[in-house]
């Protein structure tokens, strides 16, 4: 992503952007998501999904949208979302028949997805719902790039191999400096409509473990009922068909308890894009947290000296342009696959400066110089860590 990508890659109108995410297909995200899109909205908040599973879009068949009915636009040639129970979504489900697959590269997935959420006319919103595909690949990275999630979701089911996966879930998060918003237990126990006994099919309590372990919050478990796929081949989520349900009251305690969840972690507001030549777009510092995690950035700013970055846990450190040039990991700086320096330090100016620095989702920034390159990434871990090791060398 580039400078000018950062500068307006936040959702027109979304105070709050949630990613829904799952380690493996089949825990019922998309019914989690739905749903909980509903019971916001039935809540009073102002609520948009984006269905983000490219390849398998199914929130519009869950909410009772047309497929393959193109969306309009609006004078200002943005995308006029659909709506159903007060819910706006958008999803390839609606530029496409309901047999024609979704054949996408990498790159047209990422325009898609971009499209999604910056071109679209969602008005205000308190919450966007990002209903990811299953995995940590392609898709996940791009949102956690582009966009700046407020936090995400794991959902997952109680069995074992599951929950091993949704662990993956849950660091590829952490690795992009996504805040973990909460674990959700689906499938969670199959009560009997006859005789009301509940029989735990999927081993039981895992995701709560899997919480604790992890040390993120447990937003709660959902139990399985017959109503959840009548209902949603139906159209009519669960929480509007049969509120009264044990599951439909779960979908609205969680609801409600990401409603209520804040705004996830304090930094640096992102996104950003600073020209450091006329200081426009420079972000504002934020409240420096002397127990805040030692990888968040606060503060950013710029001297002769090079960049001065300050830490939620109030470290602060300076790194000198040509340091950071030299420190590029990108493809043209280094060799892919194992990992060695392939720029010569002897073409790096002594003089080197700084042009520009943008934000990479809630992890990173991205950085120019006066040689031209543009091209690196660089991760708070790895600035944080290019101080502590001068600091070891002295």
């Amino acid at each position: 992503m580039t400078a000018s990508d950062a500068s307006d890659s936040r959702a027109p109108g979304a105070r709050r952007m949630i990613a829904i995410s799952s380690g493996k297909g089949g825990v019922g995200k998309s019914t989690v998501a739905a749903n909980m899109a509903v019971a916001m909205a039935r809540a009073g908040l102002r609520v948009g999904v984006v269905d983000a599973d490219v390849y398998g879009p199914s929130i519009p068949g869950m909410l009772g949208i047309a497929r393959n009915a193109p969306p309009a636009m609006s004078a200002e040639r943005k995308v006029i979302p659909s709506e159903a129970f007060g819910v706006k979504v958008i999803s390839m489900a609606m530029l496409s028949d309901d047999d024609k697959p979704a054949i996408l590269r990498g790159p047209m997935v990422t325009k898609y997805l971009q499209m999604f959420v910056q071109q679209v006319d969602w008005g205000e919103l308190d919450v966007l719902l990002l209903d990811l595909p299953p995995g940590t690949g392609d898709i996940q990275l791009t949102l956690a790039q582009a966009f700046p999630l407020t936090g995400a979701v794991i959902v997952s089911t109680p069995q074992d191999v599951s929950l091993k996966i949704a662990r993956r879930g849950l660091r590829m998060m952490e690795q992009v400096n996504v805040p973990i918003l909460g674990v959700i237990e689906n499938m969670s126990g199959f009560t009997c409509p006859s005789c009301g006994s509940v029989t735990h099919i999927f081993h039981q309590g895992g995701g709560a473990a899997v919480a604790e372990d992890i040390g993120v919050p447990f937003l709660g478990s959902v139990p399985l009922d017959p109503q959840v796929v009548d209902t949603g081949d139906s159209g009519t989520p669960l929480v509007a068909a049969a509120p009264e349900s044990p599951a439909a009251r779960a979908y609205e305690s969680i609801a409600a308890a990401l409603a209520d969840g804040g705004t996830g972690a304090a930094g640096i507001a992102t996104p950003f894009s600073w020209t450091l030549a006329d200081g426009t777009g420079k972000p504002e510092p934020a409240p420096v947290q002397g127990d805040g995690p030692a990888e968040r950035l606060v503060a950013l700013d710029h001297d002769d000296t090079g960049l001065l970055l300050r830490w939620a846990d109030g470290h602060e450190q300076c790194i000198a342009p040509r340091d950071l040039r030299l420190a590029c990991r990108c493809a043209a700086c280094r060799d892919e696959m194992s990992g060695k320096p392939i720029l010569d330090p002897d073409t790096v100016p002594l003089d080197i400066r700084l042009t520009r620095i943008w934000s990479v989702g809630n992890y990173a920034l991205g950085m120019a110089f006066s040689d031209g390159h543009e091209s690196g990434i660089y991760t708070f871990k790895a600035l944080r860590a290019m101080q502590d090791a001068e600091l070891e060398d002295v």
